[in-house]
């Protein structure tokens, strides 16, 4: 059975900021820059999209590490999303870099390789669902000392 996930968005004024609240009840605020005639006083959808893909792979990278006992200090997710010219302004390619902040070799990055991996092919929801609209590739690296 599909289940649904819901969010409520509400405008500020009659500005183009939203306070959006998730069916978790978490808060997040959405604008634009003051260009697009916004104010500029929180992420861009399209930051949100680019930090919900990054959340996504990050997680699910990090779950795969634990369950084997990979030794990390934390990782880092860096994305950068290359937009279209004209409109719509939609993703044509999109570039994750996994940074493992770790002193387990070798072997720490053959296991950050194969979870960044299974996170792209498999368990991300949200690379998924963009990678039918946009090249997606990513990178790793161990970074080691304190």
């Amino acid at each position: 059975m599909a289940s649904t996930v819901k969010v409520q968005l509400q405008s500020l004024n009659r500005d183009l900021t939203f306070a959006a609240k998730s069916a978790s009840g978490h808060w997040t605020m959405i604008d634009t820059g003051e260009k697009g005639g916004g104010n500029q006083a929180a992420p861009t959808p399209l930051e949100l999209l680019l930090e919900a893909l990054g959340g996504c792979t990050g997680m699910d990278t990090l779950s795969i590490l634990k369950k084997k006992r990979t030794p990390f200090r934390h990782l880092e997710v860096f994305v950068e999303g290359e937009k279209r010219e004209e409109h719509p302004r939609s993703f044509t390619g999109i570039t994750l870099r996994f940074v493992l902040h770790s002193e387990g070799g070798d072997k720490a990055l053959r296991d950050l390789q194969r979870a960044a991996a299974l996170s792209y092919e498999k368990y991300c929801t949200v690379s998924n669902m963009l990678k039918a609209s946009a090249d997606i590739s990513y990178s790793t690296e161990i970074v080691d000392g304190g």
